[in-house]
């Protein structure tokens, strides 16, 4: 288990249900996504690289959310003005998010985490774990459209660590990859039984 102390992050606790993907399903998502040993290498190496920068990167982020105010609605009360709370303690999650990424350990406790955060983005769960009132769900669209700016953004990030080239585009290529596996998962609440 994970341990850290950040409200409602619940990585590895008992509090989060068993996905209903397996881990077999899991693997033929990696296959199909040509999410091999080198991406996770690629990902571990990219650990080093961002944790000195995760702050920075949820910068971007936070802004490009601010910047849009569809966006920004996910963290609207019913005041009409953004959840300054709810903000930080999503921002938190997500910066260890971004962590867990890259440790790149695809086991069964992160795929159970991994169906939790898709529950916390509909109607099912929304403003559960932060007893917040906002917008009740977040539309699918910007689950998945978010996968863009979330990988390009992060780019010149994993640059700054110093590495080749070669080796930026494999840890950006990786994070591509992963994040689209994510975004998959996080899917499933959305769809009607049987049609995962």
């Amino acid at each position: 288990m994970i341990q850290t102390n950040i409200p409602g992050y619940t990585y590895g606790s008992d509090v989060v249900s068993r996905s209903p993907v397996s881990l077999d399903e899991l693997e033929l998502l990696q296959s199909t996504l040509l999410l091999g040993q080198d991406d996770l290498a690629a990902l571990r190496h990219s650990s080093d690289v961002l944790a000195p920068q995760v702050e920075a990167i949820l910068d971007v982020w936070y802004g490009f959310v601010a910047a849009n105010p569809h966006l920004l609605a996910a963290f609207t009360g019913p005041d009409g003005q953004p959840n300054q709370e709810y903000l930080a303690a999503v921002r938190r999650r997500f910066g260890r998010w971004i962590l867990d990424t890259a440790r790149a350990e695809f086991d069964q406790a992160w795929l159970d985490y991994q169906h939790e955060i898709g529950l916390r983005h509909t109607r099912t769960a929304k403003n559960r774990t932060d007893g917040v009132q906002a917008a009740d769900h977040i539309p699918l669209r910007y689950v998945l459209a978010l996968l863009i700016p979330i990988t390009t953004t992060l780019k010149p990030f994993l640059a700054e660590g110093g590495a080749a080239p070669d080796e930026v585009e494999a840890m950006h290529q990786a994070w591509v990859k992963a994040v689209l596996l994510q975004v998959i998962l996080w899917s499933y609440p959305y769809v009607r039984d049987g049609d995962f």
